[in-house]
């Protein structure tokens, strides 16, 4: 058994490879992508246009839907992000690919991306990439360096090293938990293969969900912490 799917390689030519990582991670990104596309593309702005089967049932499943972006977007909210509309897209694609890696773990012979190196490292610099981004969106270019130095200019070297290490912090801690899984679930297939594999699968289910939701998660504070200021001009002018 390969605890990395990085281990499986189809085509090599130099430095440049082909592994079960990168097969697996774009497989989810279209997946992701057809499913969007499908889910959303009968859908509606405003009321039901009328009351036939069809339209019933794009309802229902709109309606579920809805329920689910305002959960997410209340969530966005309460950890500090105003307007959380404009976050949802970032954060939201976040929680389901984790989910939908760690997740898809039912299949046989499925390894999740997460449980590289590689994946969960080009997911932690992509929130690396957004939190700036987004602080100098919110508060200009000026004022979001300016913070660096807070409360005293000494603080500089002490807060660049913080951005970093939260970065790699974020691709460890996802890794590490993905990959303890797959060890334990391997020892544990040796010493009793007939009933432990269920029970592993309904474990392994519990922690992608909650690796997702504690990356995304993550991720929402280092970017509300980066756009504090405008958050609190949003808070204070809001009636």
């Amino acid at each position: 058994m390969d605890l990395s799917s990085d281990s499986v390689i189809f085509w090599q030519y130099g430095w440049a490879k082909l592994n079960l990582t990168i097969v697996t991670t774009w497989g989810l990104m279209f997946v992701l992508a057809a499913g969007s596309w499908f889910i959303t593309k009968s859908m509606y702005a405003g009321s039901a246009p009328d009351t036939s089967t069809p339209d019933k049932q794009r309802s229902r499943m709109q309606n579920a839907l809805e329920i689910i972006v305002i959960t997410i977007v209340e969530q966005l909210q309460v950890v500090g992000l105003h307007p959380a509309r404009a976050y949802i897209g970032f954060i939201g694609t976040l929680f389901l690919f984790v989910a939908l890696a760690n997740f898809a773990a039912i299949f046989p012979g499925y390894q999740a991306p997460t449980g590289s190196l590689s994946t969960t490292a080009a997911l932690a610099i992509a929130v690396f990439v957004a939190v700036p981004l987004n602080g100098i969106r919110t508060q200009g270019l000026k004022r979001y360096l300016a913070s660096y130095v807070k409360p005293v200019w000494i603080m500089l070297p002490f807060n660049l090293i913080g951005e970093f290490s939260r970065t790699l912090a974020l691709a460890v801690r996802l890794f590490g938990n993905m990959m303890s899984a797959s060890m334990i679930g391997a020892i544990l297939l040796i010493v009793s293969p007939l009933f432990f594999p269920l029970l592993l699968d309904i474990l392994g289910l519990l922690t992608g969900m909650i690796q997702a939701y504690i990356f995304s998660i993550l991720a929402t504070v280092y970017i509300a912490a980066a756009t504090s200021t405008s958050t609190k001009k949003h808070t204070e002018n809001t009636p």
